[in-house]
């Protein structure tokens, strides 16, 4: 369709120079004729309102969405950067936390330290036991002999 509109205008173009457009074979009149026509005049298409409006906004959209993700994409960063800062001072607190668990741990004494220590303590109070329930039947011994040597002066009689 759009050729045959070209064709039309070309034909009027040539129509309008006085000279009318002759069919022939020759190569004489065959050049004449496509020098007479000149060059064909490009027809520019007219952009419409609507196609306008179309391409504004998609211009407008396309400029919008990349100022957009500019503007994420730095906040991204931002974001990203804080949450990196703060995750590495928990991790130093984490590990500070962890080296006093291990000095703790270190320092404190195991089920096996608390059960030696402990028959420890039983034998030094069953030895402690042993030597007061020896010294007790000593002093009880020193206490008979005492109650004997005490009845026998009683018993005699002093003159």
């Amino acid at each position: 369709m759009a050729s045959f509109a070209r064709l039309a205008c070309v034909y009027r173009a040539s129509a309008r120079a006085g000279q009318q457009r002759t069919f022939s074979n020759t190569s004489v009149a065959l050049n004449e004729a496509t020098s007479n026509l000149g060059a064909v005049p490009v027809q520019k298409k007219p952009i419409g309102g609507f196609r306008g409006g179309i391409v504004g906004f998609l211009f407008g959209f396309s400029l919008a969405s990349s100022y957009t993700a500019y503007h994420l994409l730095e906040e991204y960063q931002k974001a990203s950067a804080a949450l990196q800062a703060s995750v590495s001072a928990h991790v130093r607190r984490i590990e500070a936390v962890e080296k006093d668990l291990k000095a703790l741990n270190d320092a404190s004494a195991t089920k096996e330290d608390i059960s030696r220590v402990r028959t420890e303590v039983k034998k030094l109070y069953d030895g402690l036991h042993v030597e007061f329930l020896d010294l007790r039947t000593h002093v009880w011994g020193i206490q008979q002999d005492l109650h004997k040597l005490s009845k026998k002066e009683s018993t005699e009689v002093r003159i």
